[in-house]
């Protein structure tokens, strides 16, 4: 697994500078005659400093399994004043074995990446997980795999609304593009479909959720030439269903030669996990013994103990209205302040003196 690292200073962070063409990401972009939207994918390593690569494994002796997005905020110094993110990007792992995705598994493999990079003494860490990794980021915190742990903000995901999704999951699934004819194909139709709202983020993004397909040719009977094998009228149905069958596949085979890049992660064939991600979520969210922030992209998606847990002040909520359920990707200015003003409450850290907030 590749570990991404930036030193941040929270008090030292300057506004973000207009970008070119006066476009700021999170906004709709406003193309004028003739301009055409850039859909170039962009590099992670341009938002960090370091990079190193994590080798880890599990309980089970095997590489470590996760395949969740989360990030790991860490805070240094007396005052916690110095900040560190470390982000764990899913293109660069790699993995012997990524049958077990349970959420217990998975968070056992968040505890042991935090053990492999800073051994028996951690620093104080706030765990960040969007969506799945959301729900293995409140099974981290309760199962207690990161002693050193400070807080934790779970983005766009409530055990009520995700398990009521759970029903669908498969016809989105479906509905989804299987292959991409190129990167910049793939971003594309990110934005495009709105799935992800901002642009910038969607470039950045989108490299680790795909993977190029890998060279495929036909296998033993199966002919390269869809005019092979035609049958003639008189033969049977039965005759008939096969040698559909058999084009069926000479035009999935064509279509991987025509389109270089596929998911990297089937989905499809995790669903035995998906009820174990989710179910009892509330309820974990609500006992973790640590402060807690929950970003919603809106306020329907709270179920009933969410709700009366927020009325008893369990826990700090935020709603950042205008957003997919890519909260974090939509809105990277929003959550980045909701994240300051949840560690500034907390004192985790502390506003720079003249700070204009």
């Amino acid at each position: 697994m590749a570990a991404a690292f930036k030193q941040l200073h929270l008090n030292l962070l300057a506004s973000r500078p207009p970008m070119a063409g006066g476009f700021q990401s999170g906004s709709k972009m406003k193309m004028g005659p003739g301009r055409k939207r850039d859909f170039t994918p962009l590099p992670w390593s341009q938002y960090f400093e370091t990079m190193e690569d994590v080798e880890v494994e599990n309980e089970n002796g095997k590489d470590i399994s996760l395949i969740s997005s989360f990030l790991l905020l860490l805070l240094h110094g007396g005052g916690h004043s110095a900040l560190s993110w470390a982000v764990f990007t899913v293109s660069d792992t790699k993995v012997k074995n990524p049958e077990d995705l349970s959420a217990d598994t998975m968070a056992k493999d968040i505890g042991k990446v935090v053990e492999s990079l800073y051994g028996e003494n951690p620093p104080p860490i706030v765990i960040i997980g969007h969506s799945m990794g959301g729900a293995i980021a409140v099974h981290t915190a309760t199962a207690n795999h990161i002693p050193s742990l400070l807080g934790l903000c779970v983005i766009d995901v409530v055990e009520g609304t995700a398990m009521d999704a759970l029903n669908s999951m498969q016809n989105f699934l479906r509905s989804r593009p299987k292959t991409f004819k190129s990167l910049e194909n793939a971003i594309e139709w990110s934005v495009k479909s709105g799935q992800i709202r901002n642009i910038e983020s969607a470039r950045v993004s989108m490299g680790g959720q795909v993977k190029k397909c890998e060279e495929t040719t036909s296998g033993p009977g199966v002919s390269n030439s869809i005019g092979e094998g035609i049958i003639e009228e008189e033969e049977d149905e039965e005759a008939e269903e096969e040698s559909n069958k058999k084009r069926m596949k000479e035009d999935d085979q064509e279509m991987k030669k025509e389109s270089i890049f596929t998911w990297r992660v089937e989905l499809s064939k995790t669903e035995k996990y998906w009820e174990g991600w989710f179910r009892g979520l509330s309820a974990l969210f609500l006992t973790c013994p640590v402060p807690k922030l929950l970003l919603l992209a809106g306020v329907d998606r709270l179920d009933k103990d969410l709700t009366i847990g927020q009325m008893q002040g369990k826990f700090q909520m935020q709603v950042l209205p205008q957003c997919g359920h890519a909260v974090h990707e939509d809105a990277p200015e929003k959550v980045a302040d909701a994240l300051a003003t949840f560690m500034v409450r907390h004192k985790f850290t502390e506003f720079k003196d003249g700070y204009l907030w």
